[in-house]
């Protein structure tokens, strides 16, 4: 897999934790040259020194997903200094639980600013490049909860269906342009996973253990299972695959209700 995106530029936004530092590590360990962004300044900077340490080609730029001048600056500084972008990955998310009863609009405009809104930003600053240079991929995470109707997770799985649309609609509007792929993660072991576990009567690792049980692969996730994918996607050998959404969840939707 390393062939298929070693030497290309590829840009991530929220590649400080979970999944996203996963494929900051995947991909430069492929050969890639990496540009992330998040707003965890302090991990980004490590990560860079830490990668650069061992020889990789990684650089950090501080980035708010949700903010088009900020989304705009960091596009720019990739191409400043790679001088141009191969791949970019929207990967940049936030979760909130909550029902419809407890919504508020200060859950929604973090919700779609950074899970629609961070991909659709990206997007916009990366077309009028890939136009100039031939083309490029564009990879967005969305997740299952856009098809699962998640007790308590109204306005997320909201946010996450929108990223789905927004994959299918960037790859029609920029056909010939810009190639535009989902990643469609289900339970991976991520920071965001164990917050999900506060509020419940039964320890993380109880929890973990019964997700386990369930799941058809018999295992949750690991971000490195998604790093791979990602891999493959942004690389020439996924080239024909466009506008829909690999989903990577052991099986979880395969399930029936009972």
């Amino acid at each position: 897999m390393s062939e298929l995106i070693a030497g290309k530029v590829i840009i991530i936004t929220g590649g400080t934790s979970g999944i996203g530092e996963a494929c900051v590590r995947h991909f430069s360990n492929c050969g890639a040259k990496v540009v992330c962004a998040s707003i965890q300044e302090k991990e980004g900077g490590a990560l860079e020194r830490e990668l650069r340490g061992l020889g990789r080609e990684v650089s950090f730029v501080p980035c708010d997903a949700s903010d088009d001048a900020s989304v705009r600056r960091f596009v720019q500084v990739a191409v400043e200094r790679h001088g141009r972008i191969d791949g970019a990955m929207a990967n940049a998310g936030v979760w909130k639980q909550g029902k419809v009863t407890s919504a508020t609009r200060g859950d929604l405009d973090l919700l779609m600013g950074v899970n629609v809104m961070g991909p659709v930003w990206l997007a916009k600053h990366l077309v009028p490049i890939y136009e100039r240079q031939g083309g490029g991929v564009l990879l967005i995470t969305t997740s299952v909860a856009a098809h699962i109707g998640f007790p308590a997770h109204v306005l997320y799985c909201a946010s996450k269906a929108g990223a789905e649309a927004v994959v299918r609609c960037l790859a029609t509007d920029h056909a010939g342009v810009m190639r535009v792929v989902g990643l469609c993660p289900g339970t991976i072991d991520t920071p965001m996973l164990a917050a999900s576990c506060a509020g419940w009567d039964k320890p993380k690792e109880e929890i973990y253990a019964d997700v386990r049980k369930r799941i058809p692969v018999r295992r949750i996730g690991e971000p490195m299972d998604v790093a791979r994918a990602a891999a493959f996607l942004l690389g020439d050998g996924a080239g024909y695959i466009n506008g829909t959404s690999l989903v990577l969840d052991g099986g979880t939707m395969a399930l029936p209700p009972w």
